[in-house]
């Protein structure tokens, strides 16, 4: 059966257009069955729809707190199942249940190399910091706020002429390129989360994860 994706977004998707550009090459032996957004004007649906991807809107204002929210998404995710739930620039935290209930299925992108930096506004703390590099990673979410185990980590130098705006769009071209390799290792069957840590292939990942280098212009 080919591996389900479901794919939560609050923004304009560039990450899940990479995604659905790598089902359509064929280097993503997946297929989306569902984007779930808190937004109804959330660029992203567009996408979805202009890829003919079945599409829902549950605005978290509609709810009374996080868990009730979270119930929501729940029902809609299971209604069109999900082997994976991807998480996409969808900007808002979950609920420990959220997270339980899909306890090693649900897959976070970060821009940042972390630990450093988590929340919001990486490329300008990065720069804050005099960090030397920056990237992105991809994690198992946990109930810690972007502190789940490591899958995947892409890094990149920081420029001496950088500023928020050029590091965001370079880091973002190393999240389209990683995102669907991760999701193929897991639509192969080759990534999991296992009581000692995220296994890839039968082995350990060392807490950084694997090290992915970009194919981007510096």
């Amino acid at each position: 059966m080919t591996h389900r994706l479901a794919v939560l977004i609050s923004g304009s998707g560039t990450n899940l257009q990479a995604i659905l550009d790598a089902i359509d090459d064929g280097s993503l032996d997946a297929r989306v069955t569902l984007v779930l957004s808190n937004r109804a004007d959330a660029g992203g649906l567009q996408r979805a729809h202009r890829a003919g991807v079945n599409t829902a809107v549950i605005d978290h204002r509609d709810y009374p707190d996080r868990p009730a929210f979270d119930h929501a998404m729940i029902g809609e995710l299971d209604a069109h199942g999900a082997d994976t739930v991807v998480l996409a620039g969808f900007m808002r935290i979950l609920s420990s249940d959220f997270v339980r209930h899909y306890d090693g299925r649900l897959i976070n992108i970060h821009p940042s190399l972390l630990p450093l930096h988590r929340g919001l506004h990486t490329h300008a703390r990065a720069l804050e910091a005099g960090d030397r590099e920056h990237g992105c990673s991809i994690h198992f979410v946990t109930e810690e706020l972007d502190g789940g185990p490591l899958i995947a980590q892409a890094r990149l130098p920081i420029l001496t002429n950088d500023t928020p705006e050029t590091l965001s769009k370079r880091v973002q071209e190393c999240e389209h390129g990683l995102y669907p390799e991760v999701l193929q290792w897991r639509a192969a069957g080759r990534l999991r989360l296992t009581t000692q840590g995220v296994a890839l292939d039968g082995e350990i990942l060392p807490p950084q994860g694997r090290q992915w280098a970009p194919a981007v212009s510096h």
